[in-house]
């Protein structure tokens, strides 16, 4: 039960489904599918972007707001790691029931 990983697929508007992204939770993946938007210089001035997350095998949408933003990496960062990093955050604001897929 250590690693009781889900997938979940990001889906467009149109209902196209592309990027699929990993967690144990829809919040890990909806963090790691907000690192992919286009960063902005800090949390302040990030803008908000509405997404969706499908669980793979279900009906169900999982509807977020997110927003990223560079920042400087952490002292003890380790060699591999660049300089300025991408953070996320996100704000869930619901869940659908697909009728049909």
């Amino acid at each position: 039960m250590a690693s009781d990983k889900r997938n979940f697929v990001l889906r467009e508007e149109n209902g196209e489904e592309t990027s699929v992204y990993s967690g144990q939770v829809p919040r890990q993946a909806a963090l790691k599918a907000a690192r992919k938007f286009d960063p902005a210089e800090s949390e302040e001035q990030a803008s908000r972007s509405q997404f969706r997350l499908r669980e793979k095998g279900t009906k169900k949408l999982h509807n977020y707001e997110g927003w990223a933003w560079r920042s400087d990496a952490p002292d003890d960062k380790p060699d591999w790691m660049p300089e300025t990093i991408t953070e996320a955050n996100v704000s869930k604001e619901g869940i659908e029931h697909l009728e049909e897929l």
